[in-house]
């Protein structure tokens, strides 16, 4: 059976239904002009699917909010939360099947950037048996995947165009369907709007826009004549969800509307007399105390002052600190590099972040580790992490200088290797390094295996049975076979 929403009526009165099992597979582009009506054919498709299948609206401006009340929609706005709770907001919906609007109204166009790449970013990274159905609708997607540079700093542009790119190129094996709007194709990076094979193309007057449009909808030069002619809310459809041909569409009535409300005439309102008008706009306004330019001249100090400061005894000196014992130094560092691992937050934070978190902890614990730096405190963060102690070891000293040419961020998961290889465990599961790795992406980890094995620092064998066996072999040590992927 079909599964499709009425979208509206074509020229003769038929309705227009939109194949929601073939949008899932096919994607959809939406271009019009501001004012064509692009953000009320959205609204009719996510009113129409509602119950479907899962919803996860990007709005920059807010439009979208309304829909949480008659449809159950939950509502997060960016501006109250950090980008790493967004992140993981955007792993917690993909497990729980949750329609989502994520509000980015309120924060300016580099945090909308920043925001949506990681939202995107942590849904595509999701583990595999979450990869459930689910339509990404992108509203203003020449904002999070422009053409061109502009104002906004090339890292944070590029990170967005990565998540919006994945999104729509990749995102289908996941069970992600990008639905993206834009206001001018010319905007959006062709990357993104090649990969969708559904159009929606409203009014729009730019020769450049009305050529792309023209192109993507199979039409001629003379026939793109038409789109400058649409009506608002009005559209020309064509794709394997929809229609094989061209077909204009009359997008039909929704039911809840934009918090703004549309753009009509209202009454002025009863008008004073010009005079007091006048008065009324241009009253005094009031002035703000300010700092004076100069500072004021000191006081004068009577003598009798100074002299009494002079002939005033010193004040004693303070008594130097005792001695931290050493053992108690080192047994609150290991104190707090442990609750710090505890945390399961911890694996997706920066070694920067984390080492300030480290020395709260030891000043709470009453030392101050002030003899570790960022580099000392790297090493020890992923040893712990590992489950080793490195003090006194020579067998460690060894695999840390093996070690030495890696990225910090991989030495945790090589160390859990290596610990598991010198005792003779069952080789670490992809679960147990991703946690060490900071990830929850499976091919992070098999790109993070092959990087050390390249370097000739681990070898890996997988059986007949599919159990991995690797090996440290510099060292001469070697894990039990295992299976790859913990039951």
């Amino acid at each position: 059976m079909t599964v499709s929403v009425d979208m509206g009526t074509d020229g003769t009165g038929s309705s227009v239904p939109i194949d929601v099992e073939e949008l899932l597979a096919t994607r959809l582009l939406v271009q019009g002009n501001s004012g064509s009506g692009k953000s009320h054919l959205l609204r009719r498709l996510l009113e129409g699917s509602a119950g479907m299948v899962q919803q996860v609206i990007i709005d920059p401006e807010g439009d979208f909010v309304t829909l949480a009340e008659p449809f159950g929609h939950v509502v997060i706005e960016a501006s109250d939360h950090s980008e790493r709770e967004i992140a993981r907001f955007a792993t917690r919906i993909r497990e729980h099947r949750a329609s989502v609007v994520l509000s980015l109204e309120g924060v300016d166009v580099e945090a909308q950037m920043r925001c949506a790449a990681a939202f995107i970013a942590a849904m595509f990274d999701a583990p595999r048996e979450h990869w459930f159905p689910a339509l990404v609708v992108v509203d203003e997607a020449q904002l999070f995947a422009p053409a061109a540079a502009g104002d906004v700093p090339d890292d944070i542009r590029r990170a967005s165009l990565t998540a919006m790119t994945n999104l729509m190129c990749r995102g289908r094996k996941r069970g992600l369907a990008g639905i993206i709007a834009t206001q001018r194709l010319a905007k959006l990076a062709k990357n993104v709007a090649a990969e969708a094979s559904n159009f929606l193309m409203g009014r729009t007057f730019l020769d450049i826009d009305m050529a792309r449009a023209a192109d993507l909808l199979g039409m001629d030069r003379r026939q793109a004549e038409q789109i400058r002619d649409l009506q608002r809310g009005s559209f020309l459809a064509l794709g394997p969800a929809i229609s094989r041909r061209p077909v204009a569409v009359k997008i039909g009535p929704v039911k809840t509307s934009a918090r703004s409300g549309g753009v009509m005439l209202l009454p002025l309102p009863e008008q004073a007399p010009a005079a007091d008008m006048r008065d009324l706009l241009l009253a005094p306004v009031p002035i703000e105390p300010t700092l004076p330019l100069v500072a004021p001249a000191p006081r004068p100090v009577p003598a009798a002052e100074v002299i009494d400061a002079i002939e005033r005894p010193a004040p004693a000196a303070l008594p130097d600190a005792e001695p931290v014992d050493p053992g108690k130094l080192a047994e609150a560092i290991d104190r707090a590099l442990r609750d710090l691992v505890a945390d399961p937050d911890s694996g997706f934070r920066a070694n920067a972040v984390l080492f300030q978190d480290f020395q709260t902890r030891c000043r709470m614990l009453g030392v101050s580790a002030a003899s570790i730096g960022l580099a000392e405190f790297g090493r020890r963060l992923a040893a712990t992490r590992a489950g080793i102690d490195l003090a006194g070891d020579e067998d460690w000293n060894q695999a840390m200088a093996l070690a030495a040419e890696l990225p910090d961020d991989m030495l945790g998961a090589f160390l859990l290797i290596a610990r598991a290889a010198r005792e003779g465990d069952a080789c670490p599961s992809n679960d147990a390094i991703a946690a060490v790795y900071g990830t929850q992406s499976p091919g992070r980890v098999k790109r993070l295996l092959a990087f050390i094995e390249q370097r000739g620092l681990i070898a890996s064998r997988t059986d007949l049975a599919g159990k991995r066996t690797i090996a440290v072999p510099q060292l001469g040590w070697t894990t039990a076979p295992s299976e790859a992927q913990a039951a």
